[in-house]
Formats: structure tokens, C-alpha cells, sequence
């Protein structure tokens, strides 16, 4: 029963983390975007490699809960 709840808890926080950090990073990337409009090419890319960064956590995460649960 323990394991079911530390998966849950990480999966909480693993969303909540890659919500948030994505939300951050795209309103930087508007921001950004609006003060430089000419970089937006180059700001994308690095908005997309940043995004990959970010969602990789979640992922892991989920690995990892179901080693949680599924060990005994």
C-alpha cells in the first residue's frame, strides 16, 4: 500500500513540475519573442530543445512509479 502512495506523490509532483515549467517557458518565449521579433526562429528551436528537457522528467517519473508499484 506504501508504494501506491510514494507513485502517486511522485506523479503529482512530476506533473505539477512539468506544468509549471512549461508554462514558464512559454510565456518567456512570448516575451521574448515580442521584445525581438526577428530571433523568433532561433528562440523556437531553443524553446523546443528546452521543452524536451522539461517533459523529460514527467516521463521518468512514470517509469519509475511502476517499478513502485509493481515491486513488493
Amino acid at each position: 500500500m506504501e508504494n501506491l502512495i510514494g507513485a502517486g506523490v511522485a506523479l503529482m509532483g512530476a506533473a505539477i513540475g512539468g506544468g509549471v515549467g512549461n508554462g514558464i517557458l512559454m510565456s518567456k518565449l512570448i516575451e521574448s519573442i515580442a521584445r525581438q521579433p526577428e530571433l523568433e526562429g532561433r528562440l523556437r528551436t531553443n524553446m523546443f530543445l528546452s521543452m524536451a528537457l522539461v517533459e523529460a522528467m514527467p516521463i521518468i517519473v512514470v517509469a519509475m512509479s511502476f517499478v513502485l508499484i509493481n515491486s513488493k
